[in-house]
């Protein structure tokens, strides 16, 4: 696919994933990890039923014989999927996303050091803001409106997306490698997110007994598991074919953007002034780091236009 229709899939799963915060705040009973434990198995429900059309019965067999790098990235799925919704039954919809925003300069830390990539004294100095703007976060621990656990559970996420699409993105080097070397393709990792579903369910399982969702409950845990979950994470995994690491994390803020916005709009939640104030340097470190990587690019490309 051409780079804008990734770019506007990419856009489309972070909408998406935008409805779980305000969707959350309209449950009657469930919370904490019975939240998680449905959302999970209503995910799991419907990735098995997809892959399985998809694959076919031979999925359930190449899973049994799975290469690690499919249960390392199940892991840090499940790890995604249930720190987060154990997060936002913490803390505020606002607080939760904008401590996974540090997601594209995570990633470029953990690139740095399992892919070698070398990053620039811009990348340096947004992954320094951002971290004052979380620190800034945390200082408001006198305020109902914040929870320093649930962020703290809430920064969990970010280190295992950033480990995730690592390792994804470590694939699919490994795949254009071999198609040019005319070998046989690397392994798909589509399997690893229902891995991170199945995962996700068992461990939160005993944690949720005894059940006291609603009907109502269950029913918008099953619109979340399905459409706010399996559908957008599907849609990543076969985007980082197309689309560098730091570059889907980085298309992930707009999750920010909707998700506190859908918060404000339809679940009454407001900003406390500590909050807006490190999420906005978050943000704007995260959008200088990006400019200043398009200028490199630009820098890069008439450069070579001129040797050539």
């Amino acid at each position: 696919m051409s780079h804008l229709q990734a770019v506007s899939l990419m856009v489309l799963a972070t909408l998406m994933w935008s409805i779980a915060g305000v969707v959350t705040r309209h449950l009657d009973a469930a919370a904490s990890f019975e939240v998680t434990f449905w959302r999970s198995t209503f995910n799991g429900l419907a990735l098995a039923t997809t892959l399985t059309i998809l694959r076919g019965p031979a999925l359930w067999r190449q899973l049994v014989k799975a290469p690690s790098v499919i249960w390392v990235s199940g892991v840090c799925w499940s790890i995604m999927f249930t720190a987060f919704m154990v997060a936002m039954t913490l803390t505020t919809v606002a607080n939760v996303l904008i401590v996974m925003a540090t997601g594209p300069l995570v990633t470029a830390l953990i690139a740095r050091f399992f892919l070698r990539h070398t990053l620039p004294p811009a990348t340096w100095l947004a992954i320094a803001a951002a971290g004052l703007g979380i620190f800034w976060m945390f200082l408001e621990r006198g305020d109902g409106s914040l929870s320093l656990v649930g962020s703290l559970v809430a920064l969990s996420v970010p280190f295992a997306a950033a480990v995730n699409f690592t390792v994804m993105q470590r694939v699919g080097m490994e795949r254009v490698k071999a198609s040019v070397a005319g070998g046989v393709p690397v392994q798909d990792m589509l399997p690893a997110v229902l891995v991170g579903a199945v995962l996700s369910s068992l461990v939160t399982l005993p944690l949720s007994l005894p059940f006291q969702a609603s009907g109502h409950d269950i029913g918008l845990l099953a619109l979340l598991g399905i459409f706010q979950l399996a559908v957008p994470c599907l849609l990543v995994v076969r985007l980082t074919r197309e689309l560098p690491a730091p570059e889907i994390s980085l298309l992930s803020l707009l999750e920010v953007i909707f998700g506190v916005a859908w918060a404000w709009l339809w679940a009454g939640e407001q900003l406390s002034v500590h909050t807006l104030q490190g999420g906005l340097l978050v943000i704007a470190a995260l959008v200088a780091n990006e400019m200043a990587r398009i200028a490199r690019q630009r820098r890069a490309l008439q450069n070579l236009e001129v040797m050539l």
